[in-house]
């Protein structure tokens, strides 16, 4: 999908000369399978669109183990930079776990457009809200429901990705181990 179609799918976009022209501040990036996108702790002040492909963020503790955070499949936007770096440093990783094509934008040059366009200005902070209700939702869910209620949580909040992503990504992003997951998947296939 390309960008002004993406963009063309929200209210605030059903102008297509507006569309077009906040299109053009985009550009473009492809990421092959294993490419990272961002990584923690390193310098990253832009906004990305994934238009096509799947990505994967992570977070990695000072032992070296890493949990994952997001999941993404193309067309979306990816979480907003001011809810994923701090002082202009990456909180996560991510990752391509396919071959992607990206659009990117510096965060003040989409500061500024959200400053001079109202509708801009809506997208953004429509963004912005989805992104943190979606990461209310899982911290929710991590925190109130047990093993089987986070995969059923899972399947219903992401329908399909069981078969896009590996399950050793899905079992970190629900907060178990593998073995668990696995158990509970075959647990629901038996009843």
């Amino acid at each position: 999908m390309d960008l002004r179609s993406l963009l063309m799918r929200t209210p605030d976009f059903s102008d297509m000369a507006l569309a077009d022209d906040f299109a053009s501040d985009w550009t473009g990036q492809r990421l092959k399978k294993g490419a990272h996108l961002t990584r923690q702790d390193l310098s990253s002040t832009d906004e990305f669109m994934l238009l096509e492909g799947c990505l994967a963020s992570s977070i990695c503790d000072q032992d070296g183990r890493e949990v994952c955070v997001g999941l993404y499949v193309g067309p979306c936007v990816v979480t907003p930079n001011i809810a994923r770096t701090r002082k202009g440093l990456s909180l996560v990783s991510i990752v391509a776990t396919t071959d992607s094509v990206l659009a990117r934008i510096d965060s003040d040059m989409l500061s500024k457009r959200m400053i001079s366009s109202e509708a801009v200005r809506n997208w953004a902070n429509g963004v912005l809200r989805e992104a943190l209700s979606r990461k209310a939702d899982r911290e929710w869910c991590l925190a109130a429901c047990g093993g089987a209620d986070r995969l059923t949580w899972f399947r219903h909040a992401f329908p399909g990705y069981e078969d896009i992503f590996p399950h050793t990504l899905i079992a970190s992003f629900l907060g178990m181990t593998p073995v668990t997951m696995s158990r509970l998947r075959a647990n629901h296939k038996a009843r």
